[in-house]
């Protein structure tokens, strides 16, 4: 592909590299990665928590297991495809969730240089032309991370995309106007029709199946939908929200953990061997309290877990400099410790899933260390 069709395509369609799409999911208000991955070898973790302590895991390796509700992701560690980061987070150590999910959204801040949502700056910075549809957030509005991102919209759902059928007419008149003006214009103006088409194939195809009947699962199937349909789409958020568990943790996180297995087991499933071009990653503002609390629940902590499914993960790990839970090991009032800034595994994943080789412009003032996450 020479370079002016290169640019057309990237232009209109996005992505003119073989680089992956990301789509982050945000787990908002705080979950509990002690429970969603436990520390099966850490003989601390059911003496903090008699009550709240997962009772049979499913193994990982010889030290983790996950909680039995994120039993439908565990095929994709299995086929090394799903990877666990533990003891990760960042360093607001505030444990208020606007001051952690602003600063983890930003990556960074305004006085060092990080200005915007960090999505936002992976799509200013990347090499080449953004398309019509680079990035969108399902939902009502764009989150911090897509704040001043090139061609961004938030929606509910693909049906809001109000684009007009093109009449074979319509389409005549233009393609006589396009040749008139040249090869540019007549490409980007074919390219413009071609988009306008896929989108509207994308609504009209029926609605892939298999997703839990929630939000959440409703919010994957519409990303699912326009990555299927390959109208460039560079970057998505999705939100789960609800990990703010206070009081009777217990049945609430079982529901919230099984809503988020689910998801992630369906669109792997519906997106087949385009997951080798996806990589979804799943993040958390911060982590609970090591020891349950007198209404059967868990604080605000620090350090939790995050999961990467598809693109060049190497997969079936769990990655971790683990702190330990006994006595001085604990972060403040009795946390998990961060031992793994997430901006180490989202400079990497932007390196080497997203193609994004300018990764000190999307988190300036910061050195990431490499964690070998990715292939």
């Amino acid at each position: 592909m020479d370079t002016r069709r290169a640019f057309l395509r990237s232009l209109c369609f996005g992505r003119a590299d073989d680089s992956a799409a990301l789509v982050v999911v945000f787990l908002r208000g705080g979950a509990d990665g002690l429970n969603l991955v436990v520390p099966e070898f850490e003989p601390e973790y059911r003496r903090l928590r008699p009550t709240l302590a997962v009772g049979k895991t499913l193994p990982l390796d010889e030290r983790f297991g996950l909680h039995p509700g994120l039993e439908p992701i565990r095929p994709l560690f299995q086929d090394r495809r799903l990877a666990v980061v533990h003891a990760v987070g960042s360093d607001d150590d505030t444990r208020s969730h606007f001051e952690a999910q602003d600063l983890m959204e930003r990556a960074g801040r305004p006085l060092e240089g990080a200005s915007g949502g960090w999505l936002a700056r992976h799509l200013r910075s990347k090499p080449g032309a953004r398309g019509a549809i680079a990035a969108v957030a399902i939902g009502p509005t764009l989150p911090e991370s897509l704040r001043g991102a090139p061609s961004a919209c938030a929606l509910e759902s693909l049906e809001e995309v109000a684009l007009p059928q093109a009449s074979p007419a319509f389409t005549g008149a233009l393609e006589v106007l396009y040749r008139a003006e040249g090869s540019g214009a007549g490409a980007a103006g074919q390219a413009a029709l071609r988009l306008l088409e896929r989108v509207n194939l994308a609504k009209e195809a029926k609605a892939p199946e298999g997703y839990p009947e929630s939000g959440f699962g409703r919010s994957l199937r519409e990303v699912a939908r326009l990555l299927r349909a390959d109208v460039g789409l560079e970057a998505a958020c999705v939100d789960l929200g609800g990990w703010d568990t206070h009081f009777a943790q217990g049945p609430l996180f079982t529901s919230l953990v099984e809503d988020l297995a689910g998801g992630l087991a369906a669109f792997a499933k519906n997106l087949g061997p385009r997951m080798e071009k996806t990589l979804v990653v799943v993040m958390t503002e911060f982590g609970r309290r090591a020891y349950e609390n007198a209404t059967l629940g868990t604080d605000h902590g620090r350090g939790s877990v995050m999961f990467l499914l598809g693109g060049p993960t190497r997969g079936g790990r769990v990655v971790t400099r683990w702190p330990g839970l006994g006595e001085g090991a604990l972060e403040g009032p009795g946390d998990l410790a961060v031992t793994i800034d997430y901006r180490d595994v989202l400079a990497e994943a932007l390196e080497k899933a997203a193609g994004n080789p300018r990764t000190a412009e999307v988190f300036p003032s910061f050195n990431p260390t490499p964690r070998g996450l990715f292939a």
